[in-house]
C-alpha cells in the first residue's frame, strides 16, 4: 500500500522570500510573466498557468490599526475528496493513492469544470495549450525519492514535505508552541474536504490569509456546469467528430471506386 505524502506549510515560519516561486518555475521550466507595480509587493498578481505556487502578501491591520505584513504559499492544496477529479469529463484529473491530484495535459479538454468549481480557486487555464493547469507537487521528483522543488529551497523550514502522519505530527507539535505564546493556531486541511495533502499550519483565522473557513463542495454548481456547459459542449465535439469521420468514409469510398 502506497503511503500518503503531504506537504506542511507553516506561514508562521514564511518571511515571503518566494525563493519557493522561483524553484517551481526553474524545475517545471515556466516562462517569467511581465506584471507591473499595484501598490503590494505580491508579484504576480496571482496565480496563473505559468505561476503554480505563489507567495501573497497580506496586509491586514490590528486593532491598533497597525499594519502587518502575513504571508502564505498559495497552491493546490491536493483534496483527497477532489471536486476538480470528480467533475472532469474526460478523465484528465486523477488523484493518486499518495494523495498527489495531477492533470493530464495530454487528455484534458480545457472545458473548465475543474476551474469553477475548485473551492480554492486554483486552477488556470492556459490559452496557448487550450488546457487547465495547476500544481502537481512535482510528481517526477517525487517518483524518483525526491521532495518537490520549492521544498528544498525554503529557508525557515516553513515548507516541509514527507509522509501525511509525519507531517500531522510536526504540524500538531508546533500547534503547541504557536499556542503557548498566545495563538489559537489550526491545522488547516487535517480534516477539510476529506482531508488535504497540501496543508497549512496557520497561527490565526483561516480567512485572514484569504481561505475559505468552512470549504465546501459547490455542489448546485457542478449540477449548473454539468448540465449548461460541459455536456452540450462536449456533445457539439461530438457531433463534428461523428460528421469529419462520415465525411472522410464518403471520400474514401469514392476513392476506392475510381
Amino acid at each position: 500500500m502506497t503511503a500518503e505524502l503531504s506537504m506542511l506549510i507553516d506561514v508562521s515560519r514564511c518571511m515571503g522570500c518566494r525563493g519557493c516561486q522561483v524553484a517551481c518555475k526553474q524545475w517545471n521550466q515556466h516562462k517569467a510573466e511581465k506584471t507591473r507595480f499595484t501598490g503590494t509587493y505580491q508579484n504576480p498578481p496571482q496565480l496563473s498557468p505559468e505561476t503554480w505556487t505563489l507567495i501573497q502578501f497580506i496586509e491586514p491591520v490590528d486593532y491598533d490599526d497597525n499594519p502587518r505584513w502575513l504571508f502564505r504559499k498559495q497552491q493546490c492544496l491536493h483534496c483527497t475528496d477532489a471536486v476538480c477529479a470528480q467533475v472532469c469529463p474526460t478523465g484528465a484529473i486523477n488523484k493518486l493513492e499518495n494523495g498527489i491530484v495531477y492533470i493530464n495535459q495530454g487528455i484534458c479538454a480545457g472545458c473548465k469544470a475543474c476551474v469553477e468549481t475548485c473551492p480554492f480557486h486554483i486552477p488556470k487555464f492556459d490559452h496557448h495549450s487550450g488546457t487547465v493547469r495547476k500544481c502537481w507537487l512535482c510528481l517526477d521528483r517525487v517518483k524518483n525519492g525526491l521532495k518537490p522543488a520549492c521544498a528544498t529551497v525554503c529557508p525557515t523550514g516553513a515548507i516541509r514535505f514527507g509522509s501525511r502522519a509525519e507531517m500531522l505530527r510536526i504540524a500538531r507539535e508546533r500547534q503547541q508552541i504557536l499556542t503557548n505564546q498566545g495563538f489559537a493556531p489550526r491545522i488547516y486541511g487535517e480534516k477539510e474536504l476529506g482531508g488535504q495533502h497540501a496543508m497549512y499550519l496557520l497561527p490565526e483565522n483561516a480567512s485572514i490569509y484569504g481561505l475559505p473557513e468552512n470549504p465546501r463542495k459547490p455542489t448546485e454548481k457542478i449540477i449548473w456546469r454539468w448540465l449548461m456547459g460541459v455536456i452540450p459542449g462536449l456533445a457539439i465535439l461530438a457531433g463534428i467528430g461523428s460528421y469529419l469521420l462520415k465525411e472522410r468514409s464518403k471520400s474514401e469510398a469514392k476513392t476506392g471506386g475510381e
